[in-house]
């Protein structure tokens, strides 16, 4: 049998003593994260939330507890009693806040017994993924995750806090929806009130907290739950969480101000760091001329430099035909790694941006009498002296290029860029780098659907100088959207939004919707803005995204309590699972396989 609590209640969490203590009674409640038997004397490490503090079960004090102590086990839930005592010299523990005291226990409750659990309750366990999440409630005891999800909550009180101070609304929005599909997928849900009829989950609350704009809320914000069924990563859940944000009567640099604000209060609470505003600010077309992605890594140099005007006519076809086709040549110098470097190396290189769609990777190294590549022999000495003052080649540099359509140089040569810092440690991951990237092209076309497609979303209002563009030349129509980069990582996207009715229908029409499709997917919309919309745009940061960088995680699955798997399942709860009979047929569906 265990115990109950009894007449026993918690006076301190198991990191708040101190030799500021020594002589006081204490009650501690936690788990037993390891148990040691030295010479009869019975040490545990028990363990809470907020840290640990070491009790004793000495048989020369008490033995009645002493005796019941022997039956304590790793992950046993106990209550304890005992008086605060300074530790024996030299037997303290500097990496334990309490690490200067222990507590010798007069009393114990064990208030429940467990199971040997399928892996240490430790922070340095090599432990596969998948045993993790199968296990997660055991998993989020280790002290790492705990800190993670605590961060997670302190970010959210702060962006609570700032926000309401700022005078913003929480406001609440349907998760169940009509679907709208644009981009990802969306999650259905059958209607069992509606046979034959779904609702769907929401990618984001865009609609509706435009709709509360033109309620006149003016200000809207929600820490919410967004949904999309699409192929995942470490940087993907099919459930993840939006900060969303709305303002009316506002322009892009108002939106980027309560961002900046937001941004600060948030890295102030969690990681007591002073983060500087404004932000730097580079257009679109700046950043994929200097980096080759909209998401620029701008810790570190390693800048891409177009040199298509130089080799538009060179003996090299690779190039000369890149460009003759439309395309680009782009060059890439790793000053001083020409050894640094070998050839299987480069190799590796190659096959590393052929992900990218990239047919290839040329190079040169630059020794100082020659250039050494298979390529240098096709360049006249008059390209070669271009080439050589443009990128700065200089003796020991290795350079690298790409040709092709300027998405696939770009996109290649991004991250070849990413991948060489990381492999030369050219990123120190104490700096925190934050960049606007503004100005994007309203529209990209898509070649497998023969249509445009709006690179944001269909709500984002044109440039108002690019207006009179949108049905002559599309494709250079920019639009008022705004990404907000952290270190290469985009964690937050948006912009001014449509606000007239006339434009809004130009820019549906634009992406090929016939007035049918537009009235059938977007009429409650186009009617709202029919009674009076004011201007208005806002922004929603990617709040895992944003946690998983504060943390110093990889993946978001780690800042998240009960994530899925990269294939969208629950280990622990074995969801996705079938549905009963009975279910299915009060849904009027039937389970099987979809033809």
């Amino acid at each position: 049998m265990t115990d109950t609590l009894g007449s026993m209640r918690r006076s301190h969490h198991c990191n708040e003593l101190s030799i500021a203590d020594e002589g006081a009674e204490v009650v501690l409640m936690g788990w037993a994260q390891r148990r040691r038997d030295h010479g009869g004397v019975i040490f545990i490490d028990l363990r809470d939330r907020q840290g640990i503090t070491q009790v004793v079960f000495n048989p020369e004090r008490d033995a009645r507890v002493h005796e019941k102590a022997h039956a304590i086990r790793n992950e046993y839930v106990l209550a304890v009693r005992g008086v605060v005592e300074k530790r024996p010299g030299g037997m303290e523990n500097p990496a334990l806040v309490t690490g200067a005291i222990e507590v010798m226990v007069s009393e114990l409750k064990i208030l429940n017994r467990a199971e040997t659990p399928p892996f240490m309750i430790e922070d340095d366990i090599e432990v596969n993924e998948n045993t993790r999440l199968q296990h997660r409630h055991i998993d989020l005891r280790r002290s790492s995750l705990q800190r993670n999800i605590m961060m997670r909550s302190r970010a959210a009180a702060a962006a609570r806090r700032y926000l309401d101070e700022q005078g913003f609304l929480d406001i609440e929005t349907p998760c169940l929806t009509r679907s709208t599909p644009e981009g990802a997928r969306d999650f259905l849900v059958p209607s069992r009130l509606a046979p034959g009829s779904f609702y769907a989950l929401p990618q984001s609350p865009q609609l509706f907290k435009q709709l509360l704009m033109i309620s006149g809320f003016e200000k809207y914000y929600q820490i919410v739950r967004c949904f999309r069924d699409e192929d995942l990563r470490a940087d993907r859940q099919p459930e993840f969480t939006q900060i969303d944000m709305e303002m009316s009567f506002v322009g892009e640099q108002d939106v980027m101000a309560v961002s900046e604000g937001l941004i600060v209060e948030i890295f102030k609470a969690v990681l007591d760091l002073e983060v500087k505003a404004p932000f730097d600010r580079m257009t679109y077309q700046e950043a994929m001329d200097r980096y080759g992605l909209d998401r620029p890594d701008t810790r570190f140099g390693l800048e891409l430099c177009d040199i298509s005007d130089i080799v538009a006519d060179s003996g090299f076809k690779v190039f000369s035909d890149a460009v003759g086709k439309g395309g680009i040549v782009k060059a890439l110098n790793a000053k001083g790694c020409a050894e640094r470097f070998t050839r299987k190396e480069i190799d590796d290189f190659t096959d590393f941006v052929a992900v990218y769609r990239a047919k290839g990777l040329a190079w040169i190294r630059v020794k100082e009498d020659e250039w050494q590549s298979p390529i240098t022999k096709f360049f006249s000495e008059e390209e070669k002296k271009k080439m050589a003052e443009r990128l700065d080649m200089q003796p020991g540099d290795l350079v690298f290029f790409g040709a092709d359509k300027s998405s696939i140089v770009n996109e290649a040569l991004g991250h070849l860029r990413i991948e060489l810092a990381k492999k030369l440690g050219l990123i120190d991951d104490s700096i925190y780098r934050f960049v606007w990237i503004t100005d994007f092209p309203m529209l990209e076309y898509d070649e497998t659907e023969k249509r445009y497609q709006a690179l944001h979303h269909p709500f984002t209002s044109p440039a108002e100088e690019d207006m009179d563009k949108l049905e002559k030349d599309p494709l250079s129509v920019r639009s008022r959207a705004y990404d907000l980069v952290l270190n290469g990582i985009e964690i937050g996207g948006g912009s001014i939004r449509i606000h007239q009715k006339e434009l809004q229908i130009k820019v549906l029409e634009a992406l090929g919707m016939s007035r049918e499709e537009y009235e059938e997917k977007f009429g409650f919309l186009i009617s709202a803005l029919e009674s009076g919309a004011p201007p208005h745009g806002g922004i929603a940061f990617g709040f895992d995204r944003l946690m998983a960088i504060l943390c110093g995680s990889s993946s978001i699955r780690e800042v998240i309590a009960f994530p899925k798997t990269q294939k969208g399942a629950c280990l622990m709860t074995a969801a996705p699972g079938p549905a009963y009979r009975a279910q299915l047929e009060e849904l009027g569906l039937k389970a099987g396989p979809v033809k």
